[in-house]
């Protein structure tokens, strides 16, 4: 197995249970629905779908949705909520690397928090463009490497091996530049938005202690430190406890997040 192959293997263990955390992204989803401008009859993919709390929202006022993940746990969820909903959407186990649909197949591809993890940025937005018809609207929600989401993965991917040659850092999707940079001559009407997520909880400590119980990747990453170098793990959480302290106001923390939407030529 190849090293891109390898880390998407990982990518799949890592973020398995992001199912504890859509209670969060789903009161930013209708936030890129609008931006988005989804509306009735409109034909949606939301890439990078996870549990589908994007996808949902959309199709419940009347699109037909679509949604893929890499992770089929997270396919299943998203499956099972539609069932509990009682609203119609598809949902595939897929790459954004390799859509599995047809040129020209939609009027909206979005995603939110999702694309951005795909290792070649070059192949995701490649795909992402190619399944979207001439016209269409292409809009994402992404986290800023300056503020705190952003800031956060920085710190502990620090304490982490570095990833393999070829991947690139998924904060990298939070700057403006380098999205226009991405989409280039291949798109018009390109339009920024900032946007803000609030995460209610008691204080810093109960924030890192939820991220190290139930986000993926930080469960990973204590779990090897706590083997391998308690000192190194003590650091991490008070450091993570002093950041989330920078963005902590009446019992809950601050996550603001970019909103970018342009239309396909």
């Amino acid at each position: 197995m190849d090293a891109i192959a390898q880390f998407k293997e990982n990518q799949k263990a890592a973020w398995a249970n992001f199912s504890a955390l859509e209670h969060l992204t789903g009161t930013a989803a209708p936030k890129l629905v609008r931006w988005a401008g989804i509306t009735k009859g409109a034909t949606v993919l939301d890439v990078a779908c996870g549990t589908g709390v994007v996808a949902l929202t959309a199709a419940r006022l009347g699109a037909t949705v679509t949604g893929i993940d890499l992770m089929p746990e997270l396919v299943a969820g998203a499956e099972q909520t539609a069932a509990l909903m009682g609203t119609p959407a598809t949902f595939w186990q897929g790459d954004v690397e390799a859509l599995p649909f047809a040129d020209a197949s939609f009027d909206v591809v979005v995603s939110q928090f999702g694309h951005m993890f795909a290792p070649r940025p070059d192949v995701a937005i490649k795909e992402m463009l190619r399944v979207l018809k001439p016209g269409g609207t292409i809009a994402f929600a992404t986290w800023p490497p300056e503020l705190y989401t952003g800031r956060s993965f920085v710190l502990m991917g620090s304490y982490g091996p570095p990833p393999p040659p070829g991947v690139a850092p998924p904060m990298q999707w939070g700057d403006p530049n380098l999205v226009r940079e991405r989409l280039g001559a291949a798109v018009s009407q390109l339009a920024f938005h900032r946007d803000t997520m609030w995460f209610p909880t008691l204080s810093p400590q109960h924030c890192r202690l939820f991220a190290e119980r139930n986000f993926g990747p930080a469960i990973k990453l204590f779990a090897h430190l706590d083997a391998t170098d308690p000192g190194k793990a003590a650091t991490l959480r008070r450091e993570l406890e002093a950041l989330v302290a920078c963005y902590f106001d009446d019992n809950r923390v601050r996550q603001d997040f970019l909103l970018s939407r342009a239309v396909k030529l």
